[in-house]
């Protein structure tokens, strides 16, 4: 080569040196080191191909060469086998195939000359250059397109590693922003690192506005119901052992909203040596779960009050009929034997919706399945609930031609009977409506009432197990059964209930069944 030539091949790795330090972005780096080695080699086009991590070749940049070139080369190299040392087995196969391609695409017009990318004796890639030429190389030309080469590797690992880094950050980010806990990565100065976006929406604060904070300032509580603060394990030593998992439960204050009751697990992060390099706090909101004791605790009151008072009635009537000292006419034994059959019953029907609660945690309803007419059903359960009631007038309302379907009758029954008793409990006077409607794959039944309808901050609830409004608990008898047993009931079917929210004056509750 020229003297000249070599002066500015030494420029052109100068320039990669530059690059290395920044240039960080892996596609505009290989696009750089590419243009640079046609121009160092008098090339009139290029490619970089890239060995994956576990192997295998992949062009990644190419400059002058046309779609057919690469679709008919990238079979070829996806052939080349992996070895233990690929500087020695596979850079050859690859320079191989791509001067034995380039030679018969272009008759023979044009040649290949290859340059191993590699660092660290790691194999990274290989720059091929396409010149009209054959290619003559002194001992320095050589070691220089051998260093430029190297520099280049050495580029190109970085923005792999940093490319790799990125994305390793921004999976991270997604995880920790998708989780539905709030997550805190606290410093060992107890400063908040980061906060997701779960967090953020907890604290009612923007994560700008968390990052940067003492973890204290951040994390006060009204009152501690478990454990202790962090601060305070700190302060006692905590963590003695990289599993010392620390929990803490209570009210978490908030500037513009009411208290959270919230679970935190604190985690530690601990280097080889020990010393503590972060804290993973994982936030979780307990309001369910406190509501969910509070529904225990209600549970327990009012089923103690449902059984007590039937039993109470029993034994009262039956104790006053066995009494020795009075006679009684036979209206009276009459009367007092039609309560206690009543009362009987109806602790008879509470204990077997208790049971079939218990059956649905164990494993779901038990169906026995036919052919069922829903507007008979409806229409005998009116007839029904209507001697027991002279303040409510219940009607149905069905389709002609409505179609059977294939369900458990005494179950359905019992759905429909469940929402009648509703109606008539809930809603003082009025007319009850028993309805029916036919879409494309589903029967549709409704049962309304003329009463003041669900509040709307108990519609989420209305079909959890035991769950009974404040107003509900005060003034009506029930242990919060029946609707959870009902949508149960009709979940088995593989139908679906809800609450009509657009019905207006009183409650709707409509149920779907399959029937094709």
């Amino acid at each position: 080569m020229l003297p000249d030539l070599r002066v500015r091949q030494r420029d052109y790795l100068l320039e990669i040196l530059r690059a290395l330090t920044q240039e960080l972005d892996l596609d505009t780096l290989l696009e750089r080191t590419l243009n640079i080695s046609i121009e160092m080699l008098a090339g009139q086009a290029g490619l970089i191909i890239l060995r994956g991590e576990n192997g295998g070749w992949q062009m990644q940049s190419s400059i002058g060469i046309t779609p057919t070139f690469t679709k008919e080369i990238s079979p070829l190299l996806k052939e080349i086998p992996d070895s233990e040392d690929p500087a020695q087995f596979e850079i050859p196969e690859v320079n191989r195939i791509l001067g034995k391609f380039t030679f018969t695409t272009s008759l023979g017009l044009l040649s290949g000359v290859g340059l191993p990318m590699i660092t660290q004796k790691r194999v990274v890639g290989l720059i091929f250059i396409f010149r009209g030429y054959p290619g003559m190389f002194s001992n320095n030309d050589r070691n220089i397109l051998n260093s430029f080469a190297s520099q280049a590797a050495v580029a190109v690992r970085n923005a792999q590693l940093y490319t790799t880094v990125t994305m390793n950050k921004q999976r991270l980010d997604a995880i920790l922003d998708s989780a539905a806990d709030g997550i805190l990565i606290i410093g060992p100065n107890q400063k908040i690192e980061r906060c997701n976006t779960a967090f953020s929406r907890m604290i009612s604060a923007p994560a700008e506005a968390i990052q940067g904070k003492i973890h204290g300032d951040v994390l006060g509580f009204e009152n501690l119901t478990q454990e202790t603060k962090l601060e305070d394990a700190i302060a006692g030593g905590w963590p003695l052992t990289p599993h010392a998992q620390l929990y803490v439960e209570g009210d978490l204050k908030r500037k513009d909203s009411p208290p959270l009751p919230v679970g935190i697990t604190y985690a530690p992060l601990l280097s080889t040596d020990g010393k503590l390099l972060n804290i993973i706090a994982s936030v979780r909101d307990i309001t369910r779960f406190r509501h969910a004791e509070e529904m225990q605790s209600t549970f327990i009151s009012v089923i103690s009050h449902e059984l007590k008072t039937p039993v109470a009635l029993i034994k009262g009537y039956v104790c006053t009929l066995l009494r020795d000292d009075a006679k009684w006419d036979s209206d009276f034994y009459t009367e007092s034997l039609t309560i206690i059959e009543e009362e009987a019953d109806r602790l008879s029907q509470l204990i077997e919706n208790l049971l079939d609660a218990t059956r649905l945690q164990a494993g779901g309803v038990s169906l026995k399945k036919s052919e069922i007419f829903l507007p008979g059903i409806s229409s005998r359960l009116a007839k029904k609930f209507q001697t027991q009631t002279e303040d409510h007038e219940i009607v149905v309302d069905f389709p002609d031609k409505f179609p059977t379907c294939l369900a458990d009758e005494s179950r359905i029954e019992q759905v429909i009977m469940n929402l009648i008793s509703n109606s008539i409990k809930y809603a003082d006077k009025g007319k009850i409506c028993i309805s029916g409607e036919i879409h494309k794959d589903m029967l549709v039944v409704c049962v309304s009432d003329e009463g003041a309808g669900i509040a709307p901050q108990d519609i989420p609830y209305i079909f959890d197990r035991f769950y009974r409004s404040a107003d509900a608990l005060r003034n009506k008898k029930g242990a919060g059964l029946g609707l959870y047993l009902a949508k149960a009931i009709i979940e088995a079917h593989k139908g679906r209930m809800w609450v009509d929210t657009e019905h207006g004056h009183g409650a709707r509750i409509c149920f779907a069944l399959l029937y094709e």
